[in-house]
């Protein structure tokens, strides 16, 4: 190359983009897993849709239901999904990502370049309490929503009409405030209700008041009922006064609620509600004394909302030590594992639930035990593949 006098060469400065960045070894190891998890991901959410579409094709086929209806019925039923399809999908792309670098002796190359082992699986290990994260929000706060609009869409298509049915002789318990509500029935508007009692235990004063009205509407998150009848009772049960109200009295719907949410049956099913609502509503049978079976139940609902969030990072503890351990055997020992492991995991949630509804075992406890149980198998693995 040509030198010229008094002429200076440029000097090329490389330019690094600001923000944190993956070191070369976590941006291999990324991209290995991600590519199965996102698959994996990908086929349950399909799997899952298909199967509620054979279960709605016969209301498009052969009852004529319109076809975005049942559209919005299946696509809101996927998010319900979410705590089965994350822990599968770590799972599988864990087995597979680290399973091929273990095949093509990546893994024993690092560690005999003097690597750790934990060193190697960090990143996926981060990667799934993140996925854990994610998994819990959306169920949390997308799924229940979605699922009491895919309730409403199924309603819509079985009885062809464009607003919910509610059925009668609704009740409702608002855990902030002990009040329980009846309503007998409920005008084809959704908001205009007939016959409707509000029980108010004794939280201030020594008396039960118990409000009656033939007529009764909501507005935003009040119910308001018209020429009230004020009944007040004793500590020892006697009818202390009787009163008829000439104005509208209003009493807040349970928790902030709107109408459309305090009518649906769907949104204050168990598995809808979030953490939040469930805690209180909990919390309120057991000051009223309400326990039993239905107590447990719910009680392993609420743990199960966060054990089976926390399974995606579970299940990457006790798949990379088998990706290590049974890898060379191939992708299809990686496939084999994951439905393997999936069954193990959901037996034990199922024999444990059972335990936990009957009161042989705490419900909060029954939720966590398989995670307890294939999580020390996981660790132990992955303790004695780093000695």
């Amino acid at each position: 190359m040509a030198a010229y006098p008094g002429v200076r060469m440029p000097t090329f400065t490389r330019v690094v983009p600001p923000g944190p960045r993956l070191r070369i070894l976590d941006s291999y190891i990324l991209r290995e897993v991600a590519a199965p998890f996102w698959f994996a991901l990908a086929a349950f959410f399909l799997f899952w849709f298909a199967n509620i579409f054979v279960l709605a094709a016969d209301y498009l086929v052969n009852k004529g239901a319109p076809f975005f209806l049942v559209l919005r019925f299946l696509l809101f039923r996927v998010p319900q999904a979410t705590p089965l399809a994350f822990p599968f999908a770590c799972l599988f792309g864990t087995l597979l990502g680290m399973g091929r670098l273990a095949a093509d002796n990546e893994i024993t190359a690092l560690r005999t370049s003097g690597v750790s082992f934990f060193r190697i699986i960090r990143l996926p290990l981060i990667a799934g309490a993140a996925v854990a994260v994610i998994s819990f929000l959306i169920n949390e706060h997308i799924a229940p929503v979605a699922t009491d609009l895919s309730t409403r869409s199924f309603y819509q298509i079985l009885y062809r009409s464009q607003t919910l049915p509610v059925e009668p002789n609704i009740f409702r318990s608002d855990p902030t405030t002990g009040n329980t509500f009846y309503i007998q029935s409920v005008s084809a508007d959704g908001r205009t209700m007939q016959n409707v009692q509000i029980y108010e235990p004794a939280r201030t004063t020594p008396f039960i008041q118990l409000l009656t009205a033939k007529r009764a509407r909501i507005e935003g998150t009040e119910i308001v009922l018209e020429h009230a009848i004020q009944t007040r009772i004793n500590a020892d049960g006697q009818v202390s006064a009787v009163d008829v109200t000439a104005k509208e009295v209003r009493i807040s719907l349970p928790m902030g609620d709107n109408g459309q949410n305090f009518l649906s049956s769907a949104f204050n099913d168990t598995y809808t509600m979030n953490t939040q609502r469930l805690a209180q509503d909990i919390k309120f049978r057991k000051q009223t004394g309400q326990g039993g079976t239905d107590l447990a139940v719910r009680e392993l609902t609420l743990s199960s909302k966060y054990a089976y969030p926390f399974a995606a990072f579970i299940a990457v503890i006790i798949a990379l030590p088998l990706a290590v351990k049974f890898g060379k055997n191939g992708r299809t020992i990686g496939i084999v594992l994951s439905i393997i492991a999936l069954f193990v995991y959901y037996a034990l949630v199922a024999l444990f639930g059972a335990f936990g509804k009957n009161g042989a075992i705490d419900p909060y406890l029954a939720a966590w035990i398989p995670n307890i149980l294939i999580g020390s198998v996981g660790g132990f693995l992955v303790w004695r593949e780093d000695r």
